[in-house]
């Protein structure tokens, strides 16, 4: 099993920047992918950003430019950094962990962009 935390959330002004974290509580295995996702209020959840164990990213259209995801596998974390934040960023963001043979979510943590 394992959990993943995430930490960063909190309330910014619109143009401000947050930095999210996320860590899993063991070792993951070195194949894998590790991702953003966020889910506001009556909407469906929808990916943000992933990374693979190799560091290639895909973006979600409406963060690129804006997002920049990084992970450090020693660690076992992966980071989001927002720049720009909208209030249409305003959700909480999940962390997920995509491994061959199984997948982890974390709780969540809030982010809210005031306009």
């Amino acid at each position: 099993q394992v959990q993943l935390v995430e930490s960063g959330g909190g309330l910014v002004q619109a143009g401000g920047s947050l930095r999210l974290s996320c860590a899993a509580s063991r070792r993951i295995f070195s194949s894998n992918v590790m991702g953003w996702y966020r889910q506001a209020p009556g909407k469906q959840r929808e990916l943000v950003a992933t990374i693979t164990s190799g560091g290639s990213t895909n973006y979600a259209d409406s963060v690129k430019g804006r997002f920049t995801i990084t992970r450090d596998n020693a660690k076992n974390a992966v980071f989001l950094q927002m720049n720009s934040l909208k209030s249409e960023d305003t959700a909480v963001y999940y962390c997920k962990a995509t491994l061959p043979l199984a997948e982890y979510w974390g709780q969540g943590t809030q982010v809210t962009v005031s306009s």
